[in-house]
């Protein structure tokens, strides 16, 4: 899926990065970021999105190659186990019904998964739900559109109350998606919310 010496050529993420949605080149929060206060943590991420890391993320996700979702979240399990964050459980990022449906899967309940089964963290999916069929949000422009994208699309069970969620996706374009998602965590009483995606948009 990616050979030994692409994994270990992988572009990190590296500091400075925004503090709050893990912008590459921000120092603390940057400007979106203090305008537009979110409920999450945090969003942290090993990699950025390109080069073979892109395809095999492109593959697991749209063209049925599940078999890549071993290896994506063994390196989530490993990012994690040097960048030690809070977490009781993991909560992937649900698709709606319908998208599951024609997907077959759900690719960040896949890596979320595998990265707890090396970890020993307890998968949670069914603790967050999408309520609507919003469009993908490959297909909103702006930050201001893809926060209007996901507003009010997810639901979040009481079960979270007093625990420490990691919530896992694939990718991280402005984070407006894992900050709805963390939003209505807090709400349901989530002590803690951290995001932790494979890769960051630059």
């Amino acid at each position: 899926m990616i050979c030994a010496s692409c994994v270990n050529g992988l572009r990190t993420l590296e500091q400075p990065f925004c503090d709050t949605c893990a912008q590459p080149g921000a120092h603390g929060q940057c400007e979106w970021c203090q305008g537009h206060p979110s409920k999450i943590d945090g969003i942290r991420a090993p990699y950025l999105f390109e080069g073979p890391l892109r395809e095999a993320v492109h593959r697991l996700k749209y063209r049925g190659w599940r078999v890549a979702a071993p290896l994506l979240g063994g390196l989530l399990a490993g990012y994690l186990e040097q960048h030690r964050l809070p977490g009781d459980i993991m909560v992937p990022v649900p698709l709606h019904s319908s998208r599951l449906r024609s997907r077959g899967y759900n690719q960040s309940d896949l890596l979320a998964r595998e990265a707890g089964k090396l970890l020993g963290i307890p998968v949670r999916e069914e603790i967050l739900k999408r309520a609507n069929d919003a469009p993908p949000q490959v297909e909103a422009g702006t930050r201001e559109q893809r926060r209007a994208n996901v507003a009010g699309n997810f639901e979040s069970s009481a079960e979270v109350a007093g625990m420490s969620v990691l919530l896992v996706d694939d990718v991280a374009t402005t984070g407006s998606t894992l900050f709805a998602c963390a939003a209505v965590l807090k709400d349901a009483g989530a002590a803690g919310v951290w995001g932790l995606v494979l890769a960051r948009e630059s």
